[in-house]
């Protein structure tokens, strides 16, 4: 008898999870809410029937003090870190504080189309000792991976992203992107405006892309973007839709109408590439980019 789920037995384990006090939820590619059982729509505060993302989702924990305990000032830096991390492995595993006391172990499976299967199960029950351990474990390992002013992938981690792109098959590409003339802004708006800068750049860039997609910051004003199953004219036509994008009248700081521009090196990941020759056909060809007049894209 094969091993797949037939109709009657798709009903079947939907009235499993309906009763079930294990938390089910399904996300398609845009990362919105397709399927949530009772014990997940309780967990998060969520009326039958909403269907939003998971960003929104998230916001509205946070604004409600419902849900996910989302502890930092700070909440766009908070979700581009989980971002940088949420969808980017097949399978993958992580602990949760609820504000309803609850402790949870999460699970995210990811399929190649890009739908999330997550589902948790309530591990208060463990010694608080162990959960401490367990907790300074894996703020030490997000540290580890975070840029801290932005809260993207830092240079270790976008690049490991790039790097486990190169042994998937499929379509892959790699763009460097770098704002123009950004020396310019911290003289004459000061260092702190400057960060703001670099901080909504990363918003920007993260409120363009996938779920699956990798963003991250190298350092400085640069970037890097890990565009999995794209291929170039597809990353082409996207990163010119996001350089266009950036031109918009922007509210940064106590300035209300800023912009300011970038420029970017894209290439595709080849058979043969390692990190460190994919690196240099994309930043070969940021650097033509920025010689042959910045707010451009170059490919190579």
């Amino acid at each position: 008898m094969p091993n797949t789920l037939q109709t009657d037995h798709i009903q079947q384990l939907q009235t499993l999870y309906q009763g079930s006090e294990l938390l089910v939820a399904l996300f398609d590619a845009s990362d919105t809410l397709r399927y949530a059982n009772p014990a997940f729509r309780q967990a998060y505060h969520l009326a039958d029937g909403a269907m939003p993302t998971w960003v929104q989702l998230m916001r509205d924990n946070y604004a409600g003090q419902t849900g996910t305990l989302i502890r930092t000032p700070d909440f766009d830096t908070w979700l581009g870190s989980a971002l940088s991390r949420r969808g980017k492995q097949s399978y993958r595993m992580l602990e949760s504080d609820l504000h309803d006391g609850r402790w949870i172990l999460m699970t995210e499976t990811v399929n190649e189309a890009g739908w999330m299967l997550c589902t948790a199960v309530d591990i208060s029950k463990l010694a608080a000792g162990e959960r401490s351990l367990r907790t300074a474990r894996d703020l030490a390992l997000r540290a580890a991976s975070t840029d801290e002013l932005t809260g993207l992938s830092n240079r270790r981690h976008i690049l490991a992203l790039m790097e486990a792109q190169l042994v998937r098959p499929g379509t892959h590409c790699v763009a460097i992107l770098d704002i123009d003339f950004f020396k310019q802004i911290n003289d004459r708006h000061g260092h702190p405006f400057g960060d703001l800068v670099l901080m909504d750049f990363a918003r920007y860039l993260q409120s363009q892309l996938r779920r699956s997609d990798g963003v991250g910051r190298l350092g400085g004003e640069e970037f890097m973007l890990v565009l999995p199953d794209t291929a170039l004219t597809q990353a082409s036509q996207l990163l010119q839709h996001l350089l266009g994008g950036l031109l918009q009248p922007r509210l940064i700081g106590e300035q209300s109408h800023f912009s300011y521009s970038c420029s970017g090196g894209l290439t595709q990941l080849l058979a043969d590439d390692s990190v460190q020759s994919a690196y240099h056909r994309a930043d070969a060809a940021l650097y033509r980019a920025k010689q042959n007049g910045r707010q451009r894209l170059e490919t190579g």
